[in-house]
């Protein structure tokens, strides 16, 4: 059954409009929703028999919306609004995104239509949709929902506007502003939605943190070393981590000062690292606890570099594979565990030879496994400081080391430092 089938089915059930039923519909299919879930949350708009709250719309506080309910009327601030193009129907259509808030907490949304709020601004907003993004409760603004200023404004403890720092930009921001400096800076073109397009991509930092960046403009002044106010950009996950997005709508301009740029990456704790769901570059200390299996020699598929299984990929079946040497070991500082990895290079730092040479002992002993059991030999139960990327998903956090070192500190006296934290 295509959309057009489904429209119909629900129209009929309904009793309402098929036009405004396939647009609600094709608007939640854009964003991935399925199909079953998109049906439910139509139902629930019109006030149809969904398993869930229906009826008309309910007036809430921020905190109290779950992605139970069916549609809700909130009064709240605007804090910020960023816009962006989507494809719809096979044409471009702009879309408004941003946060509001109240007193007891804020929400994401999404408005389909230019309901002319700005930042600051105190709304009511009737017969908002509820869908799930990211596993929490969005407001989806359409052309059923209504939008009334009011005059006393809505007390809120969040700031208003999209200023930020690198370090606090979070996958799923819309809106934001931050001001940087290019440390990295590339064209190159990719198939996108309209076919081959140019774009530039690379890295920005500010005195907070670095963070990669796509700018779909693909505008000239994002050169390096340039220093730039970026206004009403978005940010989504990629490899794991946040990434800067600059649309049509982004605005560039030179900020007349020199961005402070911090060399050195943001120290935090393990669990707090994990907890922020993926950082760019941060840097951790830890107890090393295990070296795992998949350690030391490996061989890797040609075509999209996974690491083999008894020389299967699991993407292109028996391959040739490729020499490559890595670590992946369990750090642990108290507060949380990450599992680090290291690439060749680190690899061979810490196993204290070459590639070649750990083949040439893997030949002698007939067995593989006694490179990675040197490492574990050299590393387990000492404490080491790691810079990288940082990326959280499903299946754990993970961090792609680009610095790997022993710490300097006397283990007697960070004890003694701990017993005295402890006890005061």
């Amino acid at each position: 059954m295509d959309v057009d089938d489904h429209a119909e089915e629900l129209a009929s059930t309904l009793g309402v409009d098929k036009a405004e039923v396939k647009s609600d519909l094709q608007n939640l299919l854009e964003y991935s929703v399925p199909i079953d879930e998109a049906k439910q949350s139509i139902r629930r708009k019109h006030g149809g028999d969904s398993g869930g709250s229906g009826g008309s719309p309910t007036s809430r506080d921020i905190a109290d919306i779950t992605t139970e309910d069916g549609n809700v009327t909130v009064t709240a601030r605007v804090l910020t609004v960023g816009r962006r193009s989507i494809r719809y129907q096979g044409e471009e259509q702009t879309i408004r995104e941003g946060e509001l808030a109240d007193e007891t907490g804020k929400i994401s949304y999404t408005a389909w239509e230019d309901f002319g709020f700005e930042p600051g601004d105190s709304v009511t907003v009737g017969n908002a949709g509820v869908r799930e993004w990211d596993g929490e409760p969005e407001l989806n603004l359409g052309s059923s929902s209504t939008v009334a200023v009011e005059t006393t404004p809505v007390e809120t403890p969040y700031d208003v506007g999209g200023e930020t720092d690198l370090v606090n930009v979070r996958a799923g921001d819309r809106g934001r502003t931050v001001e940087v400096r290019v440390l990295e800076s590339e064209e190159r073109t990719i198939d996108g939605r309209n076919g081959e397009t140019l774009i530039r991509s690379g890295v920005v930092a500010d005195e907070t943190g670095r963070l990669p960046f796509t700018d779909w403009g693909a505008r000239s002044d994002l050169r390096e070393s340039a220093d730039l106010r970026f206004e009403d950009v978005y940010a989504r996950e990629f490899r794991g981590v946040p990434q800067i997005n600059l649309s049509e709508f982004t605005t560039v301009t030179p900020v007349g000062r020199e961005v402070t740029v911090n060399e050195s990456a943001p120290r935090m704790g393990i669990g707090e690292a994990v907890g922020s769901g993926g950082m760019f570059d941060v840097e951790v200390t830890g107890n090393l606890l295990e070296v795992r299996d998949g350690s030391g020699l490996i061989e890797r598929c040609p075509d999209c570099g996974r690491v083999l299984q008894n020389g299967q990929c699991r993407s292109h079946g028996d391959v040739a594979g490729e020499d490559d040497m890595r670590v992946k070991a369990i750090l642990d500082d108290g507060t949380g565990t990450v599992t680090v990895v290291l690439d060749r290079d680190l690899t061979e730092t810490l196993y204290g030879g070459t590639m070649d040479e750990a083949m040439e002992q893997a030949r002698e002993a007939m067995d593989k496994e006694v490179v990675a059991d040197d490492i574990r030999d050299t590393v387990v139960g000492r404490e080491f400081r790691i810079r990288g990327n940082l990326s959280v998903d499903d299946y754990g956090a993970n961090l792609e080391a680009n610095e790997f070192e022993e710490t300097a500190d006397d283990p007697a006296e960070r004890a003694a430092a701990l017993r005295e934290e402890v006890g005061a």
